[in-house]
């Protein structure tokens, strides 16, 4: 559920810090901002999620995800289109259940020739295949991730959740401020891998004070009663 949404012309990476703190988010070309979550005739409130990268700390959880995967190539690079990512984002497809748009193009690109954001491209490949992608937008003092998808046999390697400790790594040897994956809802436990990397590095969106603050889960409401379906694609 759209609260607002805007088509900037162009945007370069001070704008898109100044969208993101404020709660908005890319969509396609457009960036937009809601606060509502509609799935199954339920509203659910939206939290805007942002990791304050230098207070990140890993755990036990988080370090065995860097040695289960050590093994696979790593690399970050300017985004580009390609069939193989197409391939890859069309296997990925085939096994998740909620709505996303069918390619990769239509997601970040919606039709449109050209991109607005600087976009990066994770490459994760095992013996030189790719096997997961994630993609984020730079800001200036901030990251904005987008997309993470991965070959369904390689489901049991957590590759999103490990796409996300790799992204704030990108953040933190970038000098980046803030890393946001998109938001989580009250009621709702779908989006709450995002919490993964470290709940305490962890900061929501007030949207009525305008401001971030410290994530503290027992202060969330949960399910507003509505009769709708669908919700929006982010991070996932």
């Amino acid at each position: 559920m759209i609260k607002a949404i805007h088509f900037p012309a162009e945007l370069n990476g001070h704008e898109l810090d100044e969208y993101l703190a404020k709660g908005w988010f890319r969509m396609g070309q457009t960036i937009f901002t809601t606060d509502l979550l509609p799935v199954n005739g339920n509203i659910h409130p939206v939290y805007w999620l942002r990791y304050v990268v230098q207070k990140v700390r890993y755990g036990k959880k988080q370090e065995r995800l860097f040695a289960i995967n050590k093994d696979f190539s790593v690399s970050i690079k300017p985004f580009l289109l390609s069939d193989e990512l197409e391939y890859l984002y069309a296997s990925y497809l085939a096994i998740i259940d909620f709505d996303a748009p069918p390619t990769v193009e239509s997601f970040l690109l919606d039709g449109n020739s050209a991109s607005l954001y600087e976009t990066q491209l994770i490459e994760i490949r095992d013996a030189g295949r790719l096997v997961a992608a994630g993609i984020f937008d730079n800001g200036e003092n901030s990251i904005a991730g987008i997309m993470n998808f991965y070959d369904p046999g390689y489901k049991v390697k957590s590759m999103g959740k490990y796409l996300m400790l790799l992204k704030i790594n990108y953040a933190i040897a970038s000098g980046k401020l803030f890393y946001y994956p998109g938001y989580i809802a009250g009621g709702f436990s779908k989006f709450d891998y995002k919490l993964f990397p470290d709940p305490a590095a962890a900061e929501l969106f007030d949207s009525k004070e305008e401001q971030w603050i410290v994530y503290e889960p027992a202060s969330l409401p949960g399910t507003i009663a509505f009769d709708v379906d669908g919700y929006l694609p982010e991070e996932g």
